[in-house]
């Protein structure tokens, strides 16, 4: 039976569904961002009527509010919940999403308690059961969005219009527009990627090929969301709800503070005792001391004190843990 494990870590919140031994989905949930439904008391910067929406602005931060609120002229302060984060998009920032709300402040319910099915909750000191379930590879399927399959490769990429999904492979069109649909609806799933999402997958004249493809489609990907048929191009589009940033998009947008965090959880469970040295790029060690505070639960909760060691020839994903007694 599928079970969500859930662990609060170091900067971040995870939960992977597991099922049959593997991650079949995933959420990462940085402790720094408004998670879907917080509620916060902002001040109602500008009205756009023609649009039924406003900007609703706080001490550092934004959103674009809809509805309008009815009354509440600009200036004046009001409640509102969260819907979806800001998403740090290169070029093109989108603010975050919120809508009026007549509740006191408060967070966001904890990531345990939004998902759906058994849940159990992680210890680290315990095994890692994420770890198992192969934790390391979906991250760095979610760093280089490349993601291989039976007879091909997914290739993700996104741009402000939508997260776009390329099928490549040197099989039969036919067989792999069918697999790589599978393949491409199964990473949309596992990497929690929403919003538009476009799948380019081999031309194929025969059509019951392409219903097949959409069919793959459905099977892989549980509902709620949205697709049109495989165009005779090999193109489909996909439209799930956006709530939350994918691992792909914490990646992209927000690529050394997740590498950082990513650091901290092999710190905390490495083996040894003593002083904890992380070696790291340049940049990843100030990530780290940009958040005094992770150091600090990192040494707290391994009982060594902490050091950090930049060295510029590391990849930024790159960073490994040494104890000072093995």
């Amino acid at each position: 039976m599928a079970e969500w494990l859930v662990e609060r870590g170091i900067g971040e919140d995870r939960a992977a569904l597991i099922e049959d031994g593997a991650i079949v989905e995933a959420r990462i949930r940085p402790h720094d961002d408004l998670a879907p439904g917080t509620v916060i008391r902002a001040r109602l910067a500008r009205r756009i009527p023609p649009r039924n929406q406003g900007i609703a602005v706080w001490d550092g931060g934004e959103a674009l509010l809809s509805p309008l609120p009815r009354g509440v002229t600009e200036g004046a302060s009001l409640s509102i919940e969260i819907t979806r984060p800001a998403i740090s998009e290169r070029g093109k920032p989108k603010r975050a999403l919120a809508r009026p709300s007549e509740e006191a402040p408060r967070p966001a319910p904890a990531l345990a308690d939004t998902l759906d099915g058994p849940v159990r909750l992680l210890d680290w000191r315990e095994g890692d059961a994420l770890e198992a379930a192969g934790w390391s590879e979906l991250l760095e399927e979610a760093a280089s969005g490349s993601i291989a399959f039976v007879g091909g490769t997914a290739h993700i990429t996104m741009t402000p219009a939508m997260t776009l999904i390329d099928i490549d492979g040197e099989g039969a069109p036919g067989d792999l527009a069918v697999s790589g649909a599978a393949a491409a609806a199964r990473a949309v799933r596992r990497l929690d990627i929403s919003g538009s999402i476009g799948i380019d997958l081999p031309t194929v004249a025969d059509k019951a090929v392409r219903q097949a493809a959409g069919e793959a489609i459905d099977a892989a990907l549980p509902q709620p969301f949205e697709r049109t048929a495989v165009n005779g191009f090999g193109f489909v589009q996909i439209i799930r709800r956006r709530s939350r940033l994918s691992l792909m998009e914490l990646y992209a947008h927000d690529s050394l503070l997740s590498h950082a965090r990513a650091l901290l959880r092999i710190a905390e469970r490495s083996k040894g005792a003593g002083e904890r040295t992380l070696h790291a790029h340049p940049h990843i060690v100030h990530a780290i001391e940009s958040r005094e505070s992770w150091a600090i639960e990192l040494s707290q909760r391994i009982g060594a004190p902490i050091a950090l060691r930049a060295d510029p020839a590391l990849a930024i994903s790159s960073g490994h843990v040494q104890a000072r007694f093995p």
